[in-house]
């Protein structure tokens, strides 16, 4: 009988969410908002009905990020540190460093067989996140998704003083109207930010092979930028949002695997997803 296993990862600014058994079959990302726990259930909502699966089905279900404990139906919550070390080494065996960019906050994390040794975190600043240049691009009046092409264009980066997000917004627009052409500022503005995520990945001695994960591994001018500035080349996730919950699933499978080697009984679920309560 096959078995099915869910992650689930409520970060910041995204929700996602993967079914495996031998592999991912199927997957459903979702912005995080204030209802997290009425989210949660639609995303599991959408990826079971993708591959026509029932909640019961599920055997193990993991919840990771930020607002795990907002998740009525896991059956165990696990930290993203884990789970992103266990999702990057299910696609990168031989990865030693995890550098993740996500909307809120980023990451770098040193594993060894899939399991972390080391990490280390921005400040609470949105400096150096996702979130940074969104604010960005709306100052500059571009699409974020654009970013990393516009910003590969750039010939000469244009030197950004602020590592603030308030003032580094205030700084690129009156560089704009200084005439600084749009290619270079962006170029600048991802330079800055690769500045910024390499010195904090640095204190925990960079190995190959690097791994970039997060919404910002999807802006490939970033990714060219902390290439430059570490020395090494980065990989990037078929999709680089879906790693923690890769992870928390495979997570789920072994904690499944083991309970059945200890004798202990995968009982099925009683209830239908429909039927938890989410307030």
């Amino acid at each position: 009988m096959t078995q099915y296993f869910a992650g689930i990862d409520i970060g910041s600014t995204m929700t996602k969410v993967v079914i495996m058994d031998s592999g991912i079959i199927a997957s459903n990302i979702g912005p995080t908002g204030p209802e997290q726990r009425r989210l949660a259930n639609k995303v599991m909502e959408k990826a079971l009905k993708e591959v026509d699966l029932a909640f019961e089905a599920i055997t193990y279900v993991v919840a990771t990020g930020y607002g795990r404990i907002n998740v009525p139906f896991a059956d165990k919550q696990i930290t993203e540190i884990s789970c992103h070390a266990k999702g990057v080494a299910n696609f990168f065996p031989e990865a030693k460093t995890i550098i993740e960019v996500g909307g809120q906050d980023c990451k770098g994390i040193k594993i060894n067989n899939g399991k972390p040794v080391d990490f280390v975190m921005n400040d609470k600043c949105a400096a150096g996140t996702g979130r940074f240049l969104e604010i960005i691009a709306d100052a500059l009046g571009i699409k974020i998704k654009e970013m990393g092409e516009i910003g590969l264009q750039g010939n000469n980066p244009a030197k950004i003083s602020n590592i603030c997000t308030v003032f580094a917004e205030q700084e690129v627009v009156a560089r704009l109207a200084e005439g600084v052409p749009l290619n270079d500022l962006v170029a600048g503005i991802l330079e800055s930010l690769a500045n910024r995520i390499s010195r904090m990945v640095n204190r925990l001695h960079v190995a190959e092979e690097v791994v970039v994960t997060g919404g910002g591994a999807k802006n490939v001018g970033l990714v060219k930028a902390l290439s430059d500035k570490l020395g090494y080349a980065l990989a990037v996730p078929p999709e680089p949002l879906l790693t923690g919950a890769v992870g928390a699933a495979l997570l789920g499978k072994d904690i499944a695997d083991k309970d059945l080697q200890d004798g202990v009984s995968l009982q099925t679920k009683e209830r239908s997803l429909k039927e938890i309560k989410i307030f």
